[in-house]
């Protein structure tokens, strides 16, 4: 298994991932409208020794309070389901968590699972008193932030937006 960041032609096999790992298209939907805005800031997906994608991590630029502060969110996440269970997601969001630190971004979000992203270091945002009005695709959805420069968090607060295609893809 190879883990790096995506390439053009690994679209076809990001999107066919996606729709087998969701039960609606609108993560596919998600990240064809991120790649068409020119809105991915990283792709990074594992193929298996086919080539065949079979895990995919996107992140995109986020807001907050309006300014861009070099923060991502992460999503989507998605794992082929043979390859669930085995540390796949993890092995991804950290290969993107370095790579966004060697390019100086400042901290990384995610709307998911609270226990699952806070066993990877992420925390719960609200601790900084930061809060999406987004909760993406999951209304059970956590924010939390996963800080690549410490001093990221000082002095800063209030709305975390992510770009319009979750909105879109939302409804």
């Amino acid at each position: 298994m190879l883990i790096r960041v995506e390439i053009p032609v690994d679209a076809a096999g990001i999107a066919k991932l996606l729709r087998q790992a969701f039960p609606t298209k609108a993560e596919s939907d998600l990240v064809h409208h991120l790649r068409e805005d020119g809105l991915i800031t990283l792709g990074v997906v594992a193929t298996d020794d086919d080539g065949g994608v079979v895990g995919y991590a996107a992140f995109s630029p986020v807001m907050v309070n309006g300014e861009d502060r070099q923060w991502v969110g992460l999503a989507p996440l998605a794992v082929a389901e043979a390859y669930r269970g085995k540390e796949l997601g993890k092995a991804l969001i950290y290969e993107g968590l370095d790579s966004l630190n060697e390019f100086s971004y400042a901290a990384v979000t995610v709307l998911g699972d609270a226990n699952y992203y806070s066993a990877l270091g992420f925390k719960p945002a609200s601790d900084f008193n930061l809060h999406s009005e987004n909760k993406g695709l999951d209304a059970n959805a956590t924010l939390l932030i996963y800080p690549l420069i410490e001093e990221t968090l000082n002095d800063v607060s209030g709305l975390v937006a992510y770009s319009a295609p979750f909105e879109q893809c939302a409804k």
